[in-house]
């Protein structure tokens, strides 16, 4: 089984940026022990603040990969672009948030991307990707 994980803007500054919101531990960290943790599983890992490179992401991954985890930042609140390229592909896309956006700014509670996604988890921190990675994995046995 191969996964994706895609992170948009500013998720590169994670341990660094509001570690009150988005705790402390950076995301290099988090996905080596999810990958340890899930030795069975092929997880590919890419970053970028650019909406563009997120978009050919999603196009390259969505006819390669079993599933893609998907937290597009700021993204999702803005993106057409986004959902359409979502949209176009075979693969599953869960939508990840670390935090709960329904508990922050009223800007942050609606999403262009989770009516095209499989689910959305947010809330629980980066083990929010965790859960997203079961549920994928669990649909591809089921």
């Amino acid at each position: 089984m191969k996964i994706q994980i895609i992170n948009g803007p500013n998720l590169n500054l994670l341990g660094v940026r509001e570690p009150e919101v988005y705790g402390g531990r950076t995301f290099g960290d988090y996905l080596d022990q999810l990958r340890s943790d899930h030795a069975g599983i092929e997880i590919d890992y890419f970053q970028s603040n650019v909406e563009g490179e997120i978009i050919n992401k999603i196009q390259e991954a969505g006819f390669e990969s079993d599933g893609i985890i998907l937290n597009a930042g700021g993204y999702t609140h803005t993106s057409v672009a986004i959902r359409d390229a979502i949209k176009a592909i075979p693969a599953p896309v869960v939508e990840v948030h670390i935090s709960n956006v329904h508990a922050r700014e009223e800007f942050r509670h609606h999403s262009m991307i989770s009516a095209v996604c499989l689910g959305v988890i947010a809330g629980f921190g980066m083990d929010s990707y965790r859960l997203a990675l079961s549920a994928l994995v669990k649909l591809e046995f089921s």
